[in-house]
């Protein structure tokens, strides 16, 4: 599955996409891992993009809620 990955600016995150038929939610981290996490509704996708601090809010609103796997 390809998906079309978009920039942010984040201290943690380098770039995150979305994958509208899957509802997968990919996030590449500066370190360089890739993780998907699996069955993610396109609001948070939407609210992750405009959201002050990328890692809080992975911590805050995927973490322990979503299932994820390591891609890379």
């Amino acid at each position: 599955m390809e998906i079309y990955m978009t920039r942010v600016n984040s201290s943690n995150v380098e770039s995150i996409g979305y994958d509208t038929p899957s509802q997968t939610l990919r996030i590449k981290f500066n370190y360089g891992g890739i993780y998907d996490y699996v069955s993610v509704p396109a609001v948070v996708y939407q609210l992750m993009l405009v959201a002050p601090s990328k890692g809080k809010f992975i911590n805050e609103k995927l973490k322990g809620i979503y299932q994820f796997k390591k891609i890379n």
